[in-house]
């Protein structure tokens, strides 16, 4: 198939449609620790190029730039401000590993400017976000993947399908664990901007406020203004496998309890947060706890390796049925049955591939050649709809009560306030979601 230029629902944009020899050429937006591994996962691609890269801190484009001249023998163009980037004709597709908060805005321009989207986890930064990067993404037909790699890892896929099949019965409730150990972050002062770092660009839609070290290099997680605590870090890898494994769109009520616990430290979200979703026949219940703490059921406990500033992980899912129940994490899957917990049907995952990240990609330019969204793996779909499990949890854990939910209209029942929390209040201009 030759390339050739076509019209984009949502405006006149010349673009490229692509056979399986034609090389795709990729820029990678936010190349710190995730945006690094992006250049290694799209260089092991076939027909794939990062031909440019972008990010608001000098120093990563730089790095970025010398690692990639030794990947690829050739240097990418170097973006500060992803505008400027979008207007690159050049360039079909871009990666996204920015900040939660700057997720749905890079994913709404990027394909009004007529480009495909690989965007990492979480999809949104809130309920709304999630509304309009979907909307988007199929107002312009773009591909739109966002980055929870167990939907393109073997043994979990297995597992889906077995709990389809009725293996362990009619399921009655998913329980997503997220014991992931993260020591106290302490407390930073304001203090100047460093050298090479926009920090007007860095907040974007969030609002503006002092630059200070925890604020800025991975912390950011760690504040509402522009993160979403660990249930949307790593806690929504394990969210979205609930949900998918149970069938399921958007829940009817949902309650979130817990807490800051242990340390007096900058960090405003919570370290402990159990959160509940009622679907009638149906819940899942999530837990993330960041201290020291006990495995659960088959999970495995993951001690910490190498250079780890954890002290070991637990992290996975369990789906209970009226016949049995299945225990899920990146090692693999194993079947227990009857009352008696024998064991069933079990797969381990393959070396190196617990989260498959290679595959997931390659599934993404496998989409970005067929120009059919199905073809994705993790669609924003059902991104955005895991998303929002998160974004629930979020705002019933703040205002402290259980709250009624339309998974139809998708908006909280009789709770002004709720509502008002599934956007900013207001965006910053000019970087505003519409």
């Amino acid at each position: 198939m030759e390339r050739r230029s076509f019209i984009v629902a949502g405006g006149a944009l010349a673009m490229r449609a692509f056979g399986a020899n034609d090389r795709i050429n990729l820029a990678v937006i936010g190349v710190g620790g995730r945006g690094t591994a992006h250049l290694g996962i799209i260089n092991g691609q076939q027909n794939a190029t990062v031909a440019a890269v972008c990010d608001v801190n000098q120093a990563q484009t730089e790095r970025a730039s010398a690692r990639l001249e030794k990947l690829q023998g050739s240097k990418p163009k170097v973006y500060s401000d992803m505008r400027k980037l979008f207007d690159d004709k050049d360039i079909d597709a871009v990666t996204v590993a920015t900040p939660n908060h700057w997720h749905a805005l890079t994913t709404i321009w990027a394909v009004e400017a007529g480009k495909d989207v690989y965007c990492e986890k979480p999809a949104s930064y809130n309920i709304f976000e999630s509304q309009r990067m979907t909307a988007h993404a199929r107002k312009t037909n773009r591909m739109v993947q966002i980055g929870m790699q167990s939907r393109s890892t073997e043994h979990k896929q297995r597992a889906m399908q077995l709990l389809r099949d009725g293996a362990i019965g009619k399921l009655y409730m998913a329980r997503g664990i997220c014991f992931k150990r993260r020591p106290s972050i302490g407390r930073t002062p304001v203090e100047p901007v460093p050298a090479g770092v926009n920090w007007d660009l860095f907040l974007g839609p969030a609002a503006m406020e002092p630059y200070t070290k925890n604020h800025h290099v991975y912390n950011w997680h760690w504040f509402w203004n522009t993160g979403n605590g660990d249930i949307g870090n790593q806690g929504i890898h394990e969210m979205d496998m609930t949900r998918w494994g149970l069938g399921v769109g958007l829940p009817k009520t949902v309650s979130s309890t817990g807490g800051k616990y242990a340390y007096d430290d900058d960090q405003e979200t919570p370290n402990n947060q159990i959160a509940s979703f009622d679907y009638g026949g149906a819940e899942i219940v999530f837990e993330v706890r960041g201290l020291p703490t006990p495995s659960e059921s088959a999970i495995k406990f993951q001690p910490p390796t190498g250079q780890a500033l954890s002290g070991g992980n637990s992290i996975g899912n369990t789906f209970f049925g009226d016949k049995g129940y299945m225990s899920v994490d990146t090692d693999g899957f194993q079947i227990y049955l009857g009352d008696k917990h024998e064991p069933g049907e079990s797969m381990k995952s393959a070396p190196g591939k617990g989260d498959d990240s290679n595959a997931h990609m390659a599934n993404f330019l496998k989409a970005v050649r067929s120009r059919k969204h199905e073809d994705l793996n993790a669609d924003v779909a059902e991104g955005a709809a895991s998303a929002i499990l998160v974004h629930m949890a979020n705002t019933s854990y703040r205002l402290g009560r259980k709250l009624a939910f339309d998974p139809t209209e998708e908006k909280f029942l009789n709770d002004s306030e709720a509502n008002k929390m599934k956007t900013r209040n207001p965006y910053r201009a000019p970087y505003i979601v519409s």
